[in-house]
């Protein structure tokens, strides 16, 4: 597994999403995604329609995802190593 095929995963299911993934040891990732998918949801919300496009993987790949999901409205406060 590798942060490339995590972005293609989340933008098949989230195709408006801005993604970024960084990690290079093949089993622990960090992800920020930003959409407009995830207005009225709750963080949970968020995470898990991500989540789910990952599917099994999640359990079988990817050993840890830190994960942070906004919405474009949220995006401009953020402060994350992969938004440069």
């Amino acid at each position: 597994m590798n942060a490339n095929t995590i972005k293609s995963l989340i933008q098949q299911r989230l195709p408006d999403a801005f993604i970024e993934v960084l990690g290079d040891d093949g089993a622990h990732f960090e992800a920020l995604v930003i959409s407009p998918a995830f207005i009225g949801l709750s963080l949970i919300k968020q995470h898990q329609l991500v989540y789910d496009a990952l599917g099994e993987r999640m359990r079988e790949e990817i050993h840890a995802l830190s994960l942070r999901t906004l919405t474009p409205e949220q995006a401009p406060s953020v402060h994350h190593p992969a938004a440069h």
